[in-house]
C-alpha cells in the first residue's frame, strides 16, 4: 500500500536551491552512474548540493560507479575521482599528492561490513572491527581537509544500520571524529529517503523498525577553533 507522507513547509529563503532542505525525498537517481554498482545512491543530491554550494571544483573520494562525476560533467564543474578499486586510498595522504585545491569533497563511504567490496584489507568494507572503520574514516576527514579551499565543504553520505543484532549509528558517530578533526556541520544534517531500497521489497520473519533512510552531513573547517587557538 502506498503511503504519502506530508512534508513540513519551508520557510521561503534566498538559498538558490529552494527546494533543499533538511529532508531529501526525490525518486529516481536521475542519468548519474550506474543503478547496477550495488550500494550507491543518485545523483539528485549531489547535484543540490553542488548547486547550492557553487564550487568551482569536485573532489569524490569513492567514485564508484562514477555518480558524482556524472554530475559534475552534467553541470560542467570539474570533477577530480579516485577509487580504492584503482589503488587509490582515501585514507593514504600519498593519494592526495598534487591534487590541489578544493571547494567540494563528496564521499560516499561503505557502511562499515554492511556491503562487502572486495577482499582488499584498505577498503572500509573489509575493517574488522567498528573502531578500526572510524579510525580509517577518520583519517579520510583529515586528509581531505587538508586539500580543501577557503570556503571548501566535505559531504559525506552515510546511514545507520543493525549489525548482528546491534545497531551502528554510523553517522552520530563520524560527526564526533569529524569535530576532532577541527570540522564543524556547516548546514543541517540531511535525511535523504532511500526510494528503492532492495529490502523493502523483502518479507522478514523478525520484528523490527526499518530504517528508509540515510544521513549527509557536510563539514567545514572550524573556523572558530582556529581562531581560538593559541
Amino acid at each position: 500500500m502506498t503511503r504519502f507522507v506530508e512534508l513540513p513547509a519551508a520557510p521561503v529563503n534566498a538559498s538558490q536551491v529552494p527546494h533543499l532542505t533538511s529532508i531529501h525525498s526525490q525518486r529516481g537517481r536521475g542519468p548519474y552512474g550506474s543503478s547496477h554498482y550495488r550500494g550507491n545512491c543518485g545523483g539528485y543530491l549531489i547535484r543540490d548540493l553542488i548547486s547550492y554550494f557553487q564550487p568551482k571544483n569536485v573532489l569524490d573520494l569513492m567514485s564508484g560507479s562514477g555518480t558524482c562525476r556524472d554530475v559534475c560533467r552534467e553541470l560542467r564543474i570539474p570533477c577530480r575521482s579516485m577509487d580504492i578499486k584503482r589503488g587509490q586510498d582515501a585514507a593514504c595522504a600519498s593519494s592526495y599528492a598534487d591534487l590541489g585545491r578544493f571547494d567540494f569533497v563528496w564521499a560516499h563511504p561503505p557502511y562499515w561490513r554492511m556491503i562487502r567490496y572486495n577482499s582488499d584489507d584498505r577498503c572500509l568494507s573489509s575493517a574488522p572491527t567498528l573502531e578500526a572503520f572510524l579510525d580509517r574514516m577518520q583519517t579520510v576527514l583529515r586528509l581531505s581537509k587538508g586539500v580543501l579551499s577557503t570556503r571548501g565543504k566535505i559531504a559525506i553520505l552515510i546511514g545507520g544500520y543493525s549489525d548482528q543484532g546491534r545497531y551502528q549509528p554510523l553517522p552520530q558517530l563520524l560527526v564526533e571524529r569529524a569535530i576532532r578533526e577541527g570540522l564543524w556541520p556547516a548546514c543541517t544534517e540531511i535525511i535523504r529517503f532511500q526510494h528503492g531500497n532492495t529490502s523493502s521489497r523483502r518479507t522478514y520473519q523478525s520484528s523490527f523498525i526499518p530504517g528508509l533512510h540515510d544521513t549527509c552531513l557536510v563539514f567545514q573547517a572550524d573556523q572558530q577553533r582556529k581562531d581560538s587557538t593559541p
